[in-house]
């Protein structure tokens, strides 16, 4: 996993909840915390930090794993600002993740292993997502995905119809976006 999720995740975490909670979690799995954004770095590293605020949190796993994809997208945003420009809907975002988007990754940090991503418009503002990936991170995908919408000021409603930890072959996720109420998101 390339350094730069570790760097991202760093910044969620300490944002919402310290610096001091993320060196305990570092503490807790066993890592130094030092990753730089270029360097690739084993999976199961991320998997012990994820395991750490999971047991923090008296949280599932996969929960901490879907609110770091949700978290990180704003920062996502700022650091490729270039990727977003295009796009007034999540969407037409989405829909350039394989073609536009992970080529593009790979120039970035040579040697990521990317996921692969199906779309089918099922609606203008809603489309079956396939997700496909041997690290099997398909609540990365479903928080980023989550994350996009308000980007684009927007509120996703994703479910998951089949996933890979269930026996499948890939995750399908039923995604619809619709604009933000009045005011701002939900929630605020």
């Amino acid at each position: 996993m390339k350094g730069v999720v570790f760097n991202l995740l760093e910044t969620v975490v300490t944002e919402d909840y310290g610096a001091d909670t993320w060196d305990d979690l570092l503490d807790s799995a066993h890592s130094d915390g030092v990753y730089t954004s270029l360097e690739t770095y084993d999976d199961a590293d991320l998997f012990d930090i994820v395991t750490a605020a999971s047991k923090a949190l008296g949280l599932p796993e996969n929960n901490v794993i879907r609110w770091f994809g949700k978290a990180a997208m704003p920062h996502f945003k700022k650091l490729y600002v270039g990727f977003f420009l295009d796009h007034d809907s999540s969407v037409s975002f989405l829909a350039t993740l394989n073609d536009i988007i992970h080529p593009e990754v790979r120039k970035l940090y040579p040697g990521a292993s990317v996921p692969d991503f199906t779309m089918d418009r099922v609606t203008p503002n809603s489309l079956e997502f396939t997700y496909r990936s041997r690290k099997r991170l398909c609540s990365l995908a479903m928080g980023m995905i989550e994350g996009s919408a308000p980007l684009f000021g927007e509120v996703a409603t994703v479910v998951e119809t089949k996933c890979m930890h269930s026996g499948a072959d890939s995750c399908v996720f039923d995604c619809s976006f619709t604009p933000e109420p009045e005011g701002g998101s939900l929630g605020e």
